[in-house]
């Protein structure tokens, strides 16, 4: 049986604009589409622990959005999303600069979509893994 799928054609700023959260954390889309959605974060002191590193709720809540953004996009008319499980390794601090997101889809599901999404700094280095299961509500 084939999917059908949310029109592929969205408006990135209106979107974001959804998700009031992540306006807050300075979140920018800067493409989505059923297999692949990016964005950025920019470090900012707000973001930051007491020794001045991004804070890892900050990456993981905006991994989070990142990879909401492309479940959604994978989802049945009618249907929603909420996150269920999320997993996390991270590799290096965010010290300065940009941070940019690539979530991609491992599983899509009639119940459950699975995105993996790779956190990258300036220097193209990995900064953090994130897998995440999202719940298909009807």
């Amino acid at each position: 049986m084939k999917r059908r799928l949310r029109s592929a054609t969205v408006n990135l700023d209106e979107l974001i604009k959804l998700m009031p959260f992540a306006t807050q954390l300075g979140i920018t889309l800067d493409a989505a589409s059923p297999e692949e959605a990016r964005g950025r974060m920019t470090w900012a002191p707000q973001r930051c622990t007491a020794a001045n590193i991004m804070h890892g709720g900050a990456l993981m809540a905006f991994a989070d959005t990142v990879a909401a953004v492309n479940a959604f996009l994978n989802l049945p008319p009618g249907a929603t999303t909420s996150t269920i499980q999320s997993g996390t390794n991270f590799f290096r601090a965010v010290r300065s600069g940009t941070v940019t997101a690539v979530s991609q889809p491992l599983h899509v599901g009639r119940s459950t979509i699975v995105i993996r999404t790779d956190l990258h700094d300036d220097e193209l280095r990995t900064v953090a893994t994130i897998t995440q299961t999202q719940s298909v509500l009807a």
